[in-house]
């Protein structure tokens, strides 16, 4: 049996998600049924993280075991990228690991990154892969708050109703906030995430740059613990898995 790795890219605006689901095509699914008709046996692959509908990556990572050998990787990345082509999905790299190696248990940092853009006109280009927020966005207490969520905290604020991870405390590396232009980048990096952590504080940050909250609101909101205080979340169309580190 082998164990490989495979690192993958995709654009997720038309599926339910990452997992597989009655209700929709998934990443997940597409996936696997790609791979059964490349290797000619049924494929069970297991990612990383679980992607949220509308919700696209750069670098999502997936296991799967197969009983024969990958011999020819370039060939196989040819066969499986141009039955996923019209689906906007792109398998990127493929490697072989022990057969202890875990998508997601082997995982030790994980980085997401969201995308703003704000200006009055419409999207055209960045239409489904980004937010478009018209209010001006104060960038300098968009950053006083994201330094406020550094380090090791209890996130219940941010935390999704059906989030079934065991714990709320999480440790947040030093948040990157960028602007180019009208385009914003807020980039945020932990061993997990709680479901839904990063768009709810996106969408809090905005409430505070836009003016909507003061720094004083926004630190009450966060150390409450309630989700019921928590800002509507951004929406996923902004949002990117970015990076895993193994």
């Amino acid at each position: 049996m082998f164990n490989y790795l495979i690192k993958i890219e995709y654009d997720g605006t038309k599926f339910v998600g990452w997992q597989s689901q009655k209700n929709g095509p998934s990443i997940q699914g597409s996936i696997e049924k790609v791979l059964k008709k490349v290797l000619k046996t049924k494929i069970k692959i297991t990612g990383a993280g679980r992607t949220d509908k509308g919700v696209h990556a750069f670098s999502q990572f997936a296991t799967f075991k197969v009983n024969k050998e990958i011999k020819e990787k370039r060939v196989f990345l040819n066969s499986i990228n141009f039955f996923l082509k019209k689906k906007f999905i792109s398998i990127l790299d493929l490697k072989k690991k022990n057969q202890n190696f875990h998508a997601r248990y082997s995982a030790k940092l994980r980085t997401y990154e969201y995308l703003i853009v704000n200006r009055q006109g419409n999207l055209a280009i960045n239409t489904n892969r980004a937010w478009h927020v018209k209010k001006n966005i104060d960038i300098k207490m968009m950053k006083k708050g994201a330094k406020m969520l550094e380090g090791t905290h209890d996130f219940s604020t941010f935390r999704s109703a059906s989030c079934t991870a065991k714990s709320p405390i999480k440790t947040m590396l030093p948040i990157k906030i960028t602007k180019l232009n009208d385009i914003i980048k807020i980039r945020m990096s932990s061993a997990s995430f709680l479901q839904n952590q990063v768009r709810s504080i996106v969408g809090c940050l905005k409430y505070l740059s836009t003016k909507k909250w003061n720094i004083s609101e926004f630190k009450k909101v966060f150390k409450s613990k309630k989700r019921i205080n928590c800002a509507p979340p951004a929406p996923a169309c902004g949002l990117y898995l970015f990076d895993i580190k193994y």
